[in-house]
């Protein structure tokens, strides 16, 4: 099996050479041991938690488990056992040194919460997401940025896709397995994935009493994924409470299986919408939901917009994340349904970004770009509201990097 190298090693090396700890989270089977492995080589101990005898000593006996497991370790599905965290705390006070104990952990809420109450000022967190684009081509990953000459200098470097090979990457999906051994059948892989997450992740996150209801939830967010977040209508369609799907709706997050696109806020913008949109990060484990069996099918399909606006969102969602930095994005809808589909926001500059599948979307792409304009000259009272709108464009299957007007482009998805 073939290793595909990730953009967050240089982050998790960086952290290891500076925190005592280093946490890496993420999806269940996004490559968080496989990649500090690769990291460790042969300088390190290896022991998971997912072993039933390893995990029963470090359950009983943590400081025996950590005689036996000495630094530097690598500790993988650290969430089976917070009790080791407060004597790995007292370790790395005694010794000092950084980067003694790695951590992996799937269950982000959990995990989370543990490590901020017993490693505060000892841990440095990866957060890492499954394979991006420019890891499965094998480029250098940059947080992405619609300025003109960042998107020519990265042309020169990307290999060109065609509409059936960025398809291909939507139908597939992220998981490293999928892509390291391409003899994995697709559908198999994501019905064991779906049971595996249903099984052991939920038994101890939710408690659901009916994991069937839970699948059902599953795919109603599937087939919504880049769409407005709206619960009362998921509620009704999965047959629970509303509060029942907010409270799911948050595991599939802090799993890191769904992001929620913020609306941006500013009182310079009036009537705009609260509603998140929400995005499945995997594209491949939504189509096997919504039972979209192949590239084709998907491209010619119903979903076939929504499929390559929540691509895109994701490739530039990991862009950010493998640069060890929270992505700042944000989108537009207001009560007049005028839409920009993702606000990049970053030194108090706002860049504009719609999501097209056309070739050629044209000028009219850019019209709803003018609601910003309040922004840049805010009322005498609102000064400090102002906020610069930088480059922006339109991502589509442009073949090139081609000019709309003086500050926009369009964007081929072929070089988020």
């Amino acid at each position: 099996m073939v290793y595909i190298n990730r953009a967050a090693e240089a982050v998790a090396a960086r952290i290891s050479d500076t925190f005592p700890v280093l946490v890496v989270t993420g999806a269940r089977q996004v490559g968080k041991s496989t990649m500090l492995q690769h990291l460790a080589g042969d300088d390190r101990t290896v022991v998971s938690l997912d072993d039933p005898n390893a995990r029963a000593l470090a359950r009983t006996d943590p400081g025996l488990f950590l005689q036996r497991y000495t630094p530097p370790v690598l500790i993988d599905e650290i969430q089976y056992a917070p009790q080791l965290l407060p004597l790995i705390k007292l370790a790395v006070d005694r010794s000092g040194e950084m980067g003694q104990f790695w951590l992996t952990g799937s269950q982000s809420f959990h995990l989370m919460r543990d490590v901020s109450e017993s490693l505060a000022g000892r841990v440095g967190i990866v957060r890492l997401v499954g394979l991006s684009s420019a890891e499965i081509s094998d480029v250098t990953s940059t947080p992405f940025s619609p300025e003109q000459a960042s998107l020519v200098a990265r042309a020169a470097q990307v290999p060109k896709l065609g509409l059936m090979d960025v398809y291909q990457r939507i139908a597939t999906g992220s998981m490293p397995r999928l892509w390291e051994e391409p003899r994995v059948d697709r559908e198999t892989y994501y019905r064991s994935y779906v049971a595996t997450y249903l099984q052991r992740d939920l038994r101890d996150l939710a408690q659901v009493a009916d994991e069937t209801i839970f699948l059902t939830f599953m795919t109603a967010v599937a087939a919504r994924t880049a769409c407005p977040l709206n619960m009362d209508e998921m509620a009704r369609d999965v047959g629970v409470s509303a509060p029942t799907i907010k409270r799911w709706l948050s595991i599939l997050v802090s799993s890191g299986i769904v992001t929620l696109i913020q609306p941006y806020h500013n009182n310079v913008l009036t009537r705009m919408t609260k509603m998140p949109v929400m995005h499945m990060l995997d594209t491949g484990l939504a189509a096997y939901l919504t039972h979209w069996t192949t590239a084709e099918t998907i491209e010619r399909g119903a979903m076939a917009g929504q499929f390559f606006e929540s691509y895109v969102v994701a490739q530039i969602y990991a862009s950010y994340a493998n640069a060890g930095l929270e992505p700042p994005l944000f989108y537009y809808r207001d009560k007049e349904k005028r839409e920009i589909d993702v606000l990049i926001l970053r030194d108090g500059v706002i860049h504009p970004v719609e999501i097209k599948k056309s070739a050629a979307p044209g000028k009219q792409a850019l019209t709803n770009f003018r609601v910003l304009n309040p922004l840049t000259t805010p009322s005498a009272g609102e000064s400090h509201l102002k906020v610069r709108v930088g480059a922006g464009g339109v991502v589509c299957m442009a073949d090139d990097v081609l000019p709309i007007d003086a500050t926009n482009s369009l964007i081929p998805a072929w070089l988020i």
